[in-house]
């Protein structure tokens, strides 16, 4: 007896159902969680003044993350390296802005920055997780 197979649609990834996602694809929530444990332990040493070799690295790699990977989560149609070059472009203009507010209203400091970074950076995510919410919901019709 001969089997049919269909065509998988263009969206598929190629993989049988019973296939191993390859190293790639097992690397990537690896590699997300280590980018949030370092933005987390930048902006911990920056808000709570602590001493460390790390402290300007991490900070910084939080300033550039948290605006960057919540713009990227609302870019979600875009090609990935237009999404990346979007997302940085995007977190480099969040964090001017916020510097230049700061600058001109005369409230520069550098918790007053990353506290401010974050409450945005947390605000977009959550913009994001109420669309997409939104759009899950089933809308009921009364006639």
């Amino acid at each position: 007896m001969q089997t049919i197979r269909i065509k998988a649609p263009s969206s598929d990834t190629g993989r049988e159902p019973g296939d191993r996602p390859s190293r790639h694809e097992d690397a990537l929530p690896l590699l997300a969680g280590m980018a949030l444990a370092v933005g987390a332990v930048g902006a911990v040493l920056a808000l709570t003044d602590i001493d460390s070799p790390l402290r300007g690295p991490f900070t910084l790699f939080f300033l550039l993350a948290a605006p960057g990977g919540a713009i990227a989560a609302t870019l979600r149609g875009l090609e990935p390296w237009g999404r990346i070059v979007a997302s940085i472009s995007g977190a480099v203009a969040v964090n001017l802005l916020v510097a230049q507010a700061m600058l001109a209203l005369h409230m520069w400091s550098v918790r007053g920055g990353v506290a401010a970074i974050a409450v945005i950076g947390s605000l977009i995510h959550l913009l994001v997780l109420v669309r997409r919410l939104r759009r899950r919901t089933p809308t009921r019709r009364t006639s």
